[in-house]
């Protein structure tokens, strides 16, 4: 908890430059002669920050999968602290446009990395909740800035380097913070092999010393299972029935929950169930199961059936030298009368167990293999557990490291991690092209267009101290929507917060295109517009913008994590420039009207690609969220069929 909220103070920056940079706008322009006698150039001022951000982007996953996700944070700080001196000096534009440059880079080291290491040290089970955190820390920002901007505007004479130059102090702040109370990912140290560095961050992180289990799942997670299937285990009082892949067989379990779902997805069914991806669909079944009453203590045969070591398969550091590597030659999944130990409880009602299988290779020697084994358990006649079975990360530390540092061939060829990279970069680029980031930075001056003056004539206030305060009560009313959504992210699910949001985002953006058309009263026009930007924004932080994010931050395995994270990021910052340099160019010739009509209808298809490529990963560990985009990457879903194999 304390690690998420800390690297969060990231967003919080970004927030703010967000609002500081909305509110100078208004000043710039009257003080610099410059961005008066060339109106494009005011919108090259706000783009510079995304251009640096966009920059930063292209290196910064591959940087922090080899140095660390800390340090990486650290440089953010240290960023936004020289940014902030700039822009409280900046005498001309290009000084201003280097400031806005540098601030580009701290934000793009804070945006792609920070939703990586809450990802990376959240238990699945309040991942939603606490990678919902940049959200609510960036719309208090901009809360705060907007508070700070709007003092200064009622000044005779507004500063606007003081606005920019303000973001000095809270940098300062986020240095501190990460350099004494943020933590390494103990998911990047475990991928580097400093071990007992891992156990020491993740002992801190749970409060308990018993972390054996997760250490398992995270050594597990430095391996891609590309062979991935889906097997379905029947435990009774003496026997194990597997119905697997091993002899031409489905995989399913007549008469499971599981099998039973997948079976109705991949028969025949509607047009929908056939557009739909597959990872979709199985991520759709298994979230419709019922958990076992009780949770996984009320099956203990399960344990007695499936057995693990007391130790995960690797435990090699750089001070042992693998000295302390589990026997890997004794079986690993033993059956019915054999000695056995329990699972391994990884949280989110699955297991991990390791099955130890022997072969015939074509020239008659032996092979052996150690499969890993992430099981679901349901409530059913016995106990079916569902499993996603897939080769092992028994290997020594070398190969580990060979393996994380062959990213971009994983990330280029056919298979699970190019499946979710296409959902990550497309849900990305969907979220930008709605318009969110072009409306918050000129928010003060489309409400201005709006003609929220009306709305606050009597206060006396001049019109951009009036929609400069328009803006900071309208990201107040975001808080408690960001609170909402904290709330329900890991019960109700990101799909399902996506697919109720984004519709009253469309409503929204029609009522202020038929306000925007229709004759009315000046008052009345300004009030439907505004609420109609309320609606808009808290819908939005509800959903569309804090789960692209958290999607991207879950889909890849810890191995090419940053580099996939830094494509589906300049992705975001490539789209976001796109829609911020021409924004102020659509207001002037299409107005209001034209503009959220395009927004609208960028809505729209948003809400058709989520329902059938965006899957549900709440609850989920990590490393089993990407064996189910290896299973749909194959295209097809296993149908039942009446053998079974008994062991």
């Amino acid at each position: 908890m304390r690690g998420a909220v800390v690297a969060a103070v990231g967003n919080m920056l970004q927030g703010w430059d967000n609002a500081t940079i909305a509110g100078a706008l208004l000043y710039m322009r009257r003080d610099l002669a410059a961005l008066q006698a060339h109106p494009a150039l005011q919108g090259l001022v706000v783009a510079t920050s995304l251009i640096g951000a966009t920059i930063v982007t292209t290196f910064s996953g591959p940087l922090s999968d080899s140095r660390g996700r800390r340090p990486m944070l650290i440089a953010s700080a240290l960023l936004y602290s020289l940014a902030g001196l700039l822009m409280l000096w900046s005498p001309n534009v290009p000084i201003l446009l280097l400031a806005r440059l540098v601030d580009g880079f701290a934000i793009g080291l804070a945006v792609t990395l920070v939703p990586v290491y809450i990802s990376e040290t959240a238990p699945p089970d309040t991942r939603g909740l606490l990678n919902t955190l940049p959200q609510l820390t960036g719309s208090t920002g901009m809360f705060l800035s907007y508070c700070m901007v709007f003092l200064i505007t009622l000044a005779p004479i507004p500063n606007w380097r003081l606005m920019l130059g303000v973001l000095l102090l809270p940098a300062l702040l986020y240095l501190l913070l990460t350099i004494f109370f943020l933590p390494e990912s103990p998911r990047w140290l475990v991928s580097k092999g400093r071990m007992k560095e891992a156990r020491t961050v993740l002992q801190m992180l749970r409060g308990r010393q018993d972390v054996s289990a997760e250490m398992a799942l995270l050594v597990e997670g430095l391996t891609t299972g590309r062979d991935t299937a889906i097997e379905e285990y029947v435990v009774g009082p003496t026997k194990v029935t597997l119905y697997g892949p091993e002899r031409g067989m489905s995989g399913l379990a007549p008469g499971s929950m599981f099998g039973s779902a997948v079976t109705l997805a991949s028969q025949q069914g509607s047009m929908l169930d056939h557009l739909k991806d597959p990872v979709v669909a199985l991520l759709d079944s298994l979230h419709d199961m019922s958990p076992p009453a009780g949770g996984t203590t009320d099956v203990p045969n399960l344990g007695s059936m499936i057995g693990v070591h007391d130790r995960p398969p690797i435990d090699w550091d750089e001070e042992n030298s693998g000295d302390d590597d589990g026997d890997i030659a004794a079986p690993l999944l033993t059956m019915e009368g054999e000695a056995a130990t329990s699972t391994v409880g990884i949280g989110g009602g699955w297991q991990l167990a390791w099955k130890w299988t022997e072969g015939v290779a074509a020239d008659g020697t032996r092979q052996s293999t150690v499969k890993r084994m992430y099981l679901h358990e349901e409530q059913a006649e016995g106990v079916h557990a569902a499993a996603l079975v897939s080769q092992s990360a028994l290997c020594t530390k070398q190969e580990a490291e060979a393996e994380v540092e062959g990213g971009w061939r994983e990330v280029l060829e056919p298979g699970g991690v190019r499946h979710a990279l296409v959902c990550g970069v497309a849900i990305q680029i969907l979220q930008q092209f709605s318009g969110i980031g072009g409306v918050l930075l000129y928010a003060p001056q489309i409400l201005e267009q709006a003609g929220v003056g009306v709305l606050l004539s009597r206060l006396g206030l001049r019109d951009d101290s009036a929609s400069i305060l328009i803006s900071g009560v309208t990201t107040l009313l975001m808080l408690p929507s960001i609170g909402v959504a904290m709330r329900l992210m890991d019960v109700s699910g990101r799909r399902s917060l996506l697919l109720w949001t984004i519709p009253l985002l469309v409503a929204s953006l029609a009522v202020l295109v038929a306000a925007s058309v229709a004759p009315m009263a000046a008052a009345a026009h300004a009030a439907v517009c505004t609420g109609s930007v309320v609606v808009y924004l808290c819908c939005f932080v509800m959903g569309f913008g804090p789960i692209p994010n958290i999607l991207c931050a879950e889909i890849f395995p810890t191995r090419v994590r940053g580099l996939c994270i830094a494509i589906c990021s300049l992705a975001f910052w490539l789209a976001d420039i796109a829609v911020t340099y021409t924004l102020p160019v659509m207001l002037a010739s299409l107005g209001l009207a034209g503009l959220f009509a395009i927004y609208a209808a960028v809505c729209c298809v948003a809400l058709v690609f989520v329902a059938l490529r965006v899957p549900e990963t709440k609850g989920l560990p990590l490393e089993v969220i990407i064996d189910f985009f290896n299973v749909g990457a194959k295209g097809t879903l296993p149908t039942l069929h009446d053998d079974d194999d008994h062991y």
